[in-house]
């Protein structure tokens, strides 16, 4: 229940506040989240995400992003603000927005002399009372990356990229390669997307919603304190 002293503003005006993850649109994780919940691999004990590239200086990113993005403060952070949020984001999409437990971090800055004010790595392992889930953000990959891993009670399901995932439901099982089309419209791209949400004719999906994204910024917030004083950070 939404408690209206503390909920934003968006919530009690009606406002559809809606984040644009680029990972809320691969038919993959969707395909992965309809045989979890069908259970397929049971339930999750384990989820690692990667998400990065070779940095975005060295990606040539436009020259206008570049101080904006190595800026702590108007960027909120590094590496773990621009490839940690989608593994934050999916992870509490899998888990129907239940916080973690606690969260711990461990940041570095491998490459200073273009990263200096912010980290340019970091790994970030959430806690729940059955599972963990580690986020691996970094600007030091040799390839663009954004890679799931998903580990249940009797099975796996690994999603190399937006339109694949491999299934194993058993020990003796074989591996299944699964190549779902697209998400159906509206919900295979952001524009066709925002505009049935505002006009009414599509529902706001869990992925992109205030309060996923609200568990996300308070996971990556968390992420950064654990950073910064070396200790566990609790969720109340």
């Amino acid at each position: 229940m939404r408690n209206h002293r503390t909920d934003p503003l968006a919530f009690r005006h009606g406002i559809h506040l809606l984040t644009n993850y680029e990972t809320t649109w691969y038919g993959s994780h969707e395909a992965a989240a309809q045989l979890i919940r069908k259970g397929e691999i049971g339930e999750i004990r384990k989820a690692i995400f990667r998400d990065g590239h070779t940095g975005p200086v060295e990606r040539n990113t436009h020259p206008e992003m570049i101080p904006w993005i190595k800026d702590p403060v108007l960027n909120g952070g590094g590496a773990v603000m621009d490839f940690g949020c989608y593994g934050a984001n999916l992870m509490t999409w899998l888990m129907d927005n239940r916080k973690p437990l606690s969260v711990v971090s461990a940041f570095q800055t491998i490459k200073p002399d273009q990263y200096e004010e912010v980290e340019d790595q970091a790994t970030v392992i959430l806690t729940y009372p059955e599972a963990q889930c580690i986020l691996e953000a970094s600007w030091n990959w040799p390839v663009n990356m954004k890679t799931s891993e998903i580990y249940g009670k009797s099975g796996y399901i690994q999603i190399p990229d937006k339109e694949t995932l491999l299934i194993r439901t058993g020990e003796k099982s074989p591996v299944q390669q699964i190549n779902p089309v697209s998400r159906p419209a509206p919900y295979n791209n952001p524009f066709s997307y925002f505009c049935a949400v505002v006009r009414g004719s599509a529902e706001e999906d869990p992925q992109s919603s205030l309060q996923n994204n609200l568990i996300v910024m308070e996971i990556l917030d968390a992420a950064k304190e654990s950073a910064k004083t070396g200790k566990v950070i609790y969720l109340k």
